[in-house]
């Protein structure tokens, strides 16, 4: 329908110089009054980031005013020292790497075979010890060989025999691997150096300080060259993307309130500022001379041309809806023109039937209430049943004749 509508808003506005507006019936609605009440804005999130690690500021970006995205960089420490620090602890990974690769693997082939190699020829040297061995027992009982001889042939055949036994010590060794309480240490020596690593990595890291969410730098606390000890604030980041309004309530408002509420906010001194926020909190522990309550209202931040509509500090207005409940108009939002510190509406008069209908529009100045829905109370010349101008109304003067489309029937189709 609405689409229909612009259509053919586009379609009448052709022919001739007289505008084209929408507009809408006024209701009444029952809802409870509104009774205004005075907060300031304050940021969602408000952290003074600070250094994590002592160092010497290298670079500083953290520009007050500057708008900043999560992870960006804020400042940076020089690091030239943990740097070869860093490359020293990875160095010595490498080698505990290599130590364990070497248990892990065993012997190369080569190895074995000389170990194998080195076995037999012990071996061969044992064998022909024993057969001196008894070939002089055999000569020593016949009387042709000396005891001093037999003797010499005895402890070269035990000399011959240990190193046999030696020699295959070594081959079993070498053919069994490392024993695996050794590759546990060796494992074990790895996984220290490579927590060494990451220990090294880690405080590496935090010489780069970084923005912890989206947001703008709203203070400086340090520059280039300047030198920071562990927990030295570096700068404040504040974010504005949504604004809480705090508003000071006495308890026998807040008894009336209600969680996630649509309220109406203006801005003293920004007069064409007009917001809608919800009633996020209610904190529980008051101001005990003034016996009133924060009460924080979430408000979506809007930017222009870089810089946020609502800055923290401002002064706000609330309309709370917390009075008797009474009768009162209401209209859409759209149907407001705001004017300086004025709120007025169009209202239609003189309706004439056509293909549009006609007719002139009257403006009227309103005082605005709490707001229901989608619409807002008004007070004045208003009452159910006229018609007011929801879309077109920005450049209407008082008596400027109008074409009118219905937003709320099809009777522009007709």
């Amino acid at each position: 329908m609405t689409v229909a509508l612009v259509q053919h808003h586009l379609a009448w506005s052709q022919p001739t110089e007289t505008p084209l507006v929408l507009v809408q019936e006024i209701i009444e609605s029952k809802a409870p009054s509104g009774r205004p009440f005075v907060g300031t804005v304050q940021p969602h999130r408000r952290v003074v980031v600070g250094a994590a690690i002592a160092g010497r500021v290298e670079k500083f970006v953290a520009i007050a005013g500057t708008m900043i995205r999560q992870g960006d960089l804020l400042a940076q420490l020089r690091t030239d020292t943990m740097e070869i620090e860093l490359k020293a602890a990875q160095a010595e990974l490498e080698l505990a790497r290599q130590a364990l690769a070497e248990l892990v693997n065993g012997a190369r082939p080569e190895e074995i075979e000389e170990a194998k190699a080195v076995t037999d020829a012990a071996r061969a040297v044992h064998e022909a010890a024993q057969a001196q061995l008894r070939r002089l027992s055999h000569l020593a009982a016949t009387g042709a060989s000396t005891a001093a001889d037999y003797e010499a042939a005895q402890e070269k055949a035990r000399t011959a025999r240990a190193q046999l036994h030696a020699a295959e010590a070594v081959l079993r060794r070498i053919q069994a691997g490392a024993r695996p309480e050794a590759i546990a240490q060796a494992k074990a020596r790895e996984d220290l150096q490579q927590q060494r690593v990451h220990l090294l990595e880690n405080q590496l890291s935090k010489h780069s300080i970084r923005c912890p969410f989206d947001g703008i730098v709203a203070v400086e606390h340090t520059d280039e060259g300047a030198w920071l000890s562990s927990g030295d604030p570096v700068c404040e980041i504040v974010d504005l993307a949504t604004v809480e309004i705090e508003v000071p309530v006495p308890a026998e408002v807040v008894a009336s309130l209600e969680l996630n509420t649509s309220v109406r906010v203006e801005f003293p001194g920004f007069p064409r500022l007009l917001m809608t926020g919800q009633i996020e909190r209610v904190i529980p522990v008051g101001d005990p001379r003034a016996r009133t309550y924060p009460v924080v209202i979430a408000v979506s931040n809007r930017v222009a041309r870089g810089i946020p509509e609502l800055l923290a500090g401002m002064l706000a207005r609330v309309e709370l809806p917390v009075g008797p409940s009474v009768n009162a108009p209401v209209v859409p939002k759209d149907a407001l023109v705001l004017n300086g510190e004025k709120r007025s509406v169009f209202v239609v008069e003189s309706l004439q039937n056509g293909s549009p209908p006609s007719g002139r529009v009257r403006e009227v100045m309103v005082e605005l209430g709490v707001e229901v829905g989608d619409q807002i109370q008004v007070k004045g010349e208003l009452h159910a049943g006229q018609h007011v101008v929801v879309l077109g109304n920005e450049r209407l003067v008082d008596g400027q004749q109008v074409r009118i489309g219905f937003a709320d029937d099809d009777r522009t189709d007709s």
